[in-house]
């Protein structure tokens, strides 16, 4: 059931990218806030994290991160263009679900790699499950900013 919710909303992400206008991601998602690009660029560098903390392998733009987590949007750094977010997008969405697929259901219950394994035994819901889960409820809550753009 997690992973199928994760699915969804990596599809409602995809299908929402390719049904808005360069325009529109350009633009703040309400006066004073974060713009369109910002979010879609920060939702891209957040599941790129997710492959080092799973245990996946090494990030595929680590660039992203100083661009979209360490920096506010408007930092005046250069942004990726919306062509190369969404293939970004698909390249990283593709990554993790070759992983995600081949997880076993006990691998989920393990440790996720920022978490020491003195720390798991006292607070095993530190898991691979919950980060899933965490970075799936992320993404919706931006998805509803994106969507009433």
């Amino acid at each position: 059931m997690v992973i199928s919710e994760w699915d969804k909303q990596n599809n409602n992400f995809s299908r929402l990218l390719s049904s808005t206008t360069s325009d529109q991601l350009l633009k703040e998602i309400a006066p004073g806030k974060n713009t369109g690009i910002y979010l879609v660029g920060h939702l891209i560098a957040i599941s790129d994290a997710m492959l080092p903390l799973l245990a996946f392998g090494e990030k595929l733009f680590p660039h992203l991160e100083n661009v979209f987590i360490t920096n506010p949007d408007k930092s005046g750094l250069q942004m990726p263009s919306i062509t190369e977010l969404k293939d970004q997008l698909k390249a990283v969405n593709a990554e993790l679900s070759q992983h995600i697929q081949s997880t076993s259901p006990e691998d989920w219950f393990k440790r996720h790699m920022a978490v020491s394994d003195e720390d798991f035994l006292k607070e095993p819901h530190r898991n691979k499950l919950n980060v899933i889960i965490n970075r799936t409820n992320h993404m919706s809550y931006h998805l509803g900013q994106l969507a009433l753009q």
